[in-house]
């Protein structure tokens, strides 16, 4: 006789077969039953957060560090305020598992008018609203739900796009068959024929070209592809630079890496380089506004050879090859390139001229110089988009070190929450997050949940007096751009009543060189309030914002 399991837990036990050892969200009804079955599941912690928005950025930054990650909400109202952060993990290709718990089936059938409803006996419109954010749905019915959650899950790993369960509040308990295997996790396989053929053609444009150059982006990050990435890189013995999408995709210690692309923006250096060369190999790359300097690219891409792989299909100029993997495509191209002697003067070396503190105003500039030494190997520095991405996307980071930003989606606001994810998804490692004011003021109640779990992250909070990241595109003295003053570094203080932080205010540079050694060695979470000027950006934004201000012709 087969064993049995109810449906919440059959689902729960398949997302701890892949990975997943904690669970975002916020209590409704509709799914206190299920928070139930989660509390009471060995090996998952719940983790409650202060709004479902904040949930899904958390889940967010989870699985971009542990590969994939859940969310629970109640029917409506809880998952229409996280479909926002659900939305930017379709956009950027983040595995996350939006459950939704619903009214019972019962109540569904009868189409009866109940709480957190359109009042119109429909309950089909939020599931349809997030088909068009995640790659998978269903709704669970006894009948269904063993069949159903393995082909959502598997869907969410091979895509590495959310999906979207929902579990009526009368389903979670019944009981199904137990299973009697693990879940297996699909990974894009090749069709033989076309990977031949893809391999043999982009190794001969490769291997006549005068001077190939690789380009790698978040594709890579996403399928977890770093060491066949790493590998090519070092039997092609090509110059590799990344887009600040995937900063980090490879090692930026590594003697070819050359920096982060930016299209017309990029360092001469590295203009220089891309100038010379006359066959591009894109490596899980999709050229977007924000990472190419709104499209201002260096090269006419119509007319360079341009050989693109992405984790399911490959293409050779505008010949396209179905049906090949990423992972596969890089192994047997490994084999077939012939080994180059990178010819050009070597890049400029480390993040430029030691900091040495003065008693000055610190700026953007200086401040970045400065941290550009205290990032260590293995950090996950969080930069929110804005004047942090901007800057951090320039600066050299020591190897492993993971980047985790929002270009794409851009939703303001989103680091501080998904810090939150970062750090639960792997405690030993040191999380760094540079956020603006305005920015933390959307988001800034997630800091108690932070504070709640005793993580200790370092948070560096830019207090420059509104949306400077705005500004710099259009209106950079209107009213809209402000935003009200906080005493910020006395936040920690109202939001933790265990002793679990500790936080400073500064604006010079020596104030900045003393609360570093500090931050250093604290066991807490250590929250840094630092005071800039509304206009002070670094230079990649202020050119950026003159192009987006020019692609969206206000007048």
């Amino acid at each position: 006789m087969s064993k049995k399991i109810t449906v919440g837990d059959y689902l729960l036990l398949r997302l701890k077969e892949m990975g997943v050892r904690h669970v975002f969200g916020v209590p409704g009804d509709y799914n206190l039953g299920f928070l139930d079955q989660i509390v009471n599941m060995e090996g998952l912690e719940w983790i409650g957060n202060c709004n479902e928005l904040n949930a899904a950025y958390a889940a967010d930054g989870y699985a971009r560090v542990n590969g994939i990650a859940a969310l629970v909400t109640t029917f409506g109202v809880g998952e229409l305020s996280a479909i926002n952060g659900i939305a930017g993990s379709y956009a950027e290709q983040v595995p996350v598992v939006k459950i939704t718990g619903t009214p019972s089936t019962k109540v569904m059938k009868k189409g009866a008018l109940v709480h957190h409803t359109l009042g119109d006996g429909d309950f089909t419109h939020f599931m349809n609203m997030f088909k068009e954010v995640t790659v998978a749905q269903t709704m669970l019915t006894e009948e269904n739900a063993a069949e159903e959650i393995d082909r959502v899950l598997r869907e969410c790993w091979l895509q590495k796009r959310p999906v979207h369960i929902n579990i009526p509040a009368d389903i979670s308990y019944k009981e199904i068959d137990a299973p009697q295997t693990s879940l297996a996790l699909p990974e894009p396989v090749s069709d033989p024929t076309q990977l031949n053929k893809f391999v043999q053609k982009a190794a001969e444009e490769l291997n006549k070209a005068n001077s190939p150059f690789i380009l790698a982006d978040y594709e890579v990050n996403r399928y977890r592809l770093y060491d066949q990435l790493r590998t090519f890189v070092e039997a092609s013995g090509y110059p590799i630079a990344s887009f600040s999408m995937g900063k980090g995709v490879i090692d930026e210690t590594h003697p070819q890496f050359i920096g982060v692309h930016t299209g017309q923006l990029s360092e001469d250096f590295l203009k220089q380089c891309i100038q010379e060369s006359d066959c591009f190999i894109l490596i899980g790359v999709k050229l977007t506004d924000s990472i190419t300097g709104g499209f201002r690219f260096i090269h006419d891409l119509e007319k360079t050879n341009i050989i693109q792989i992405h984790p399911s299909y490959a293409r050779i100029n505008n010949e396209v090859f179905q049906a090949v993997s990423m992972r596969e495509a890089l192994e047997q191209l490994t084999e077939h390139v012939q080994h180059r002697t990178w010819n050009l003067n070597p890049r400029p070396a480390g993040n430029g001229s030691p900091f040495i503190p003065s008693s000055e105003s610190i700026t953007q500039e200086r401040f970045w110089q400065r941290l550009a030494s205290f990032f260590k190997p293995g950090d996950v520095l969080l930069a929110e988009q804005g004047t942090s991405f901007f800057a951090a996307s320039t600066v050299k980071l020591p190897e492993k070190t993971t980047f985790v930003g929002q270009p794409l989606w851009g939703s303001i606001g989103y680091t501080l929450p998904a810090l939150l994810g970062t750090q639960l998804a792997d405690q030993n490692r040191r999380n760094i997050l540079v956020i603006g004011d305005g920015s933390f003021q959307l988001t800034a109640q997630e800091l108690s949940t932070i504070l709640l779990h005793d993580l200790k992250p370092i948070i560096f909070l830019i207090n420059n007096d509104g949306y400077t990241v705005e500004r710099m595109i259009h209106g950079a003295e209107q009213r809209y751009n402000d935003i009200n003053r906080w005493n910020y570094r006395r936040i920690p203080d109202v939001l933790d009543l265990n002793g679990n932080s500790i936080s400073f205010q500064i604006k010079t540079e020596e104030e900045l060189e003393e609360v570093l050694s500090k931050a250093e060695k604290a066991n807490k979470l250590v929250f840094i309030e630092v005071h800039m000027g509304r206009l002070d950006s670094p230079a990649l934004l202020r050119e950026l914002g003159k192009l987006f201000a020019e692609q969206n012709k206000y007048c």
